[in-house]
């Protein structure tokens, strides 16, 4: 008999095959839309000048970190200078999101949607009545964008790349359209984004060419993300293969995974706690995320301070024989380094996944499995991160199976 009629693919065919789907539709996906990706950040940003802002919409626990990463993105300034742009994430916990979007909406704003359920649809219509401009990632909406990959985790992780480069791009044209903000700032920290703006402003792009200017550097950043996946994968497969028979053996024990991250590394934690509890690795798994109880949170910033949030929670609801698993873009984040160094005296197993050079994180070896995105710009890195976590769980998954 052959060797594929008596074996199954090993961890390394299955992460290498993982890496390779997720190239190819990325760079189809991107290869189709970056006109258009370039025509709705110049949409977005007359929306941003006439006063309005995103309302990001998220039901199911997947989409709703999706929702909380867009409100993070555009509202926390991450490039030096740049203004925040207003943006709201509307879940469950706030009811019913038809409701809330007929409550909340303007006609100034945009709506952003993920997942195609009554919800989110029955929201998208009342915003769309109202005037809003509508943005649906796999449901319909005026812009509507679709993944042509049977992955979801694929489907999600386009996704982020998308509304991030959307933030990132909607800057151009809030500066070239002369926003008083944008002039207070200077160019100077967007330079690395898109260059072409630096130019002297009698040869600035402007019109069609300034919006064939920035689908290039649509296509650009595609590119970008696909180099670094590729390095992340590649670089780090032997760490990828141990941090996922590590997670496996926790699953098969029935042990707890506790999530955690900052900022956008916050939604990218949530994400895994939601793909975990929803069976992404075989069988439904008990997670926490450590960055959702914002009362818990803002009494231990508030009473002690920001550096202990993890771990103290890490004391509270952590076991011997459970996991840790940290999302920090620097490697230097005080609070994620505090809870490893919890977990580590707890007797928690832990697994960290970085960016830049790993930090100190990675330099003290406060992690049991360090895995780093290496790029300085925390859109990539987080990308990286969601691309390896994702495999993880299906790593995981197998190996627990035995498959």
């Amino acid at each position: 008999m052959t060797r594929a009629a008596t074996e199954c693919p090993s961890i390394s065919e299955v992460l290498a095959a993982e890496l390779e789907t997720r190239q190819l539709a990325t760079g189809s996906f991107f290869a189709a839309e970056a006109d258009r990706i370039a025509r709705l950040a110049a949409a977005l940003a007359e929306r941003f000048l006439a006063g309005g802002r995103i309302l990001a919409l998220g039901w199911s626990p997947q989409a709703r970190s999706d929702a909380r990463h867009v409100s993070v993105e555009f509202v926390h300034p991450v490039i030096v200078g740049k203004r925040a742009l207003p943006a709201l994430a509307l879940g469950p916990e706030g009811g019913d999101l038809a409701d809330q979007t007929r409550l909340l909406a303007s006609s100034a704003d945009a709506l952003m949607v993920f997942e195609h359920d009554a919800q989110t649809a029955s929201a998208v219509r009342i915003g769309a009545a109202l005037g809003c401009l509508t943005i649906g990632f796999g449901t319909d909406a005026a812009w509507r964008f679709d993944v042509a990959c049977a992955d979801a985790c694929i489907r999600q992780e386009i996704a982020e790349t998308t509304y991030h480069v959307l933030w990132e791009l909607v800057h151009v044209f809030l500066e070239s359209s002369g926003d008083s903000t944008a002039e207070q700032n200077g160019e100077a920290a967007s330079a690395f984004l898109y260059p072409f703006l630096a130019s002297a402003p009698a040869t600035a792009p402007e019109g069609a060419a300034l919006l064939a200017d920035v689908a290039a550097s649509v296509m650009s950043k595609a590119n970008e993300i696909e180099s670094l996946r590729r390095q992340t994968f590649i670089r780090n497969s032997a760490v990828i293969e141990a941090a996922a028979s590590t997670l496996a053996s926790v699953i098969t024990a029935g042990r707890t995974v506790l999530a955690c991250g900052n900022g956008g590394s916050a939604t990218d934690a949530a994400d895994l706690v939601a793909d975990l509890r929803s069976g992404m690795a075989g069988t439904a798994t008990p997670a926490l995320d450590l960055s959702e109880d914002a009362g818990v949170l803002t009494a231990l910033a508030n009473d002690v301070g920001p550096e202990v949030l993890f771990a103290r929670q890490v004391s509270a609801h952590g076991v011997a024989g459970d996991l840790v698993v940290a999302f920090s873009t620097s490697g230097d984040s005080r609070n994620i380094i505090a809870g490893l160094r919890t977990a580590r005296e707890r007797g928690l197993r832990t697994m960290a996944l970085l960016g830049y050079d790993g930090g100190r994180v990675s330099r003290e070896q406060l992690a049991d499995h360090v895995i780093v995105a290496p790029s300085e710009y925390v859109p990539r890195i987080q990308e990286a991160h969601a691309s390896v976590s994702h495999s993880l769980l299906r790593l995981a998954g197998g190996i627990a199976s035995g498959a």
